[in-house]
């Protein structure tokens, strides 16, 4: 993975974890690439298991997409665990 992969990877996780705090609450910069990027992998995990194809047309809209149902998944859980 290159420099910019990872910046593009880190640029989706932030902006899903934004958009999942708007939904569910919470804050803070270092919060929403967390949030972001460990719901990237659970909302990736998820629609392979579901078989759910999300076609926008973009690339990176089905990411954050993907990526946001994700986070809101992984907040939620967080938030009943704890």
């Amino acid at each position: 993975m290159d420099a910019k992969a990872i910046l593009i990877f880190l640029a989706v996780g932030a902006i899903a974890g934004l958009l999942a705090s708007i939904v569910v609450g919470g804050g803070g910069l270092f919060y929403y690439v967390i949030i972001g990027v460990i719901g990237s992998f659970v909302g990736g995990f998820l629609f392979n298991a579901l078989n759910i194809n999300i076609a926008t047309g973009s690339v990176i809209a089905n990411q954050i997409i993907t990526s946001t149902i994700g986070a809101i998944i992984v907040v939620i859980l967080a938030r009943v665990i704890a």
